[in-house]
């Protein structure tokens, strides 16, 4: 009888990145899944690296790690069609040094967002206690998603001041300024006269999942500002923490303990627990934006 073939990294890394998000929850418009396959992965690589954003400097640092081969970037690293692949182009640029170093790419996006337990829900988690349930239910979610959907509606168990809300987002996400627009009806009050209860999320750009939503406050990562008076207008206070500021700290905090623990044993491939998988979140990735 012929041994069983050990599975690439890689196909353990698609494996089980789809137990976490799978792809069927991504929405329609999305890029999401396996986007670069290389050719001749680098020999030995064991080593799975997470972050928000492929850019020049994050792919320089994932290959000076030798042991690096496969990478997991929310945000797809490629999104439109192109008829070329030049080294004069970014985006096709990191595809081909990929793909000639070794390395392979997924990219979760919109799946990772509406999945039980991905970056909305994670979101919901730094705000208090209270009841989290999707903005949109999906109404035929696929197995151990039951729960899973478009965005988060967050309901305070017990109601706080606009300030502690945002000291509570700040701590969360790790940050030291937020943009805030504050409701007319808060603009109004003192302080701590005005309580918010209820908090519609989205994360990284918010505005086609949380408008027209009825709620105290929308929390998302950026607006435009004719989309921040959309929702003032409508008593609804926002917090802007930008883009991707509401998704990088789900990677360390989430993403990398499951991922390594369903690598270290994926039974549905046959291997068993496997001590050497490692997996690595960028030290480079970071939003390009900063309040000075």
């Amino acid at each position: 009888m012929a041994a069983s073939r050990t599975p690439s990294l890689l196909q353990r890394v698609v494996r089980c990145m789809d137990k976490i998000a799978p792809l069927s929850l991504s929405e329609p418009w999305d890029n999401t899944g396996l986007l670069i396959e290389a050719p001749f992965p680098r020999p030995h690589a064991n080593r799975v690296f997470l972050t928000i954003d492929l850019t020049q400097d994050v792919l320089d640092e994932a290959l000076l790690d030798p042991a690096v081969g496969v990478i997991v970037a929310y945000h797809p690293p490629l999104f439109r069609p192109f008829k070329r692949l030049v080294l004069s182009d970014d985006k096709q640029s990191i595809a081909l040094r990929c793909a000639a170093s070794g390395i392979s790419v997924f990219s979760p996006h919109t799946a990772l967002d509406s999945c039980v337990g991905g970056i909305n829900d994670w979101l919901s988690k730094g705000l208090g206690p209270g009841r989290t349930a999707p903005i949109t239910l999906n109404a035929n979610p696929p197995p151990g998603q039951d729960g899973c959907g478009v965005g988060r509606m967050h309901t305070l168990d017990e109601a706080v001041a606009l300030d502690e809300l945002i000291r509570r987002v700040k701590v969360h996400l790790g940050l030291k300024h937020v943009r805030v627009a504050r409701s007319p009806e808060q603009m109004r009050a003192a302080a701590d006269a005005k309580l918010v209860s209820t908090i519609a999320i989205c994360a990284g750009s918010g505005a086609s999942v949380l408008g027209g939503v009825r709620a105290d406050v929308h929390l998302t990562g950026e607006m435009s500002h004719h989309e921040v008076l959309a929702s003032t207008s409508k008593s609804t206070s926002v917090i802007l923490c930008e883009h991707t500021n509401t998704e990088r700290g789900y990677l360390a905090q989430v993403l990398k303990p499951r991922l390594l623990s369903l690598l270290k044993v994926d039974h549905g491939l046959g291997v068993e627990a496997d001590l050497t998988v490692d997996v690595l979140v960028s030290q480079c990735d970071q939003d390009p934006l900063v309040i000075v």
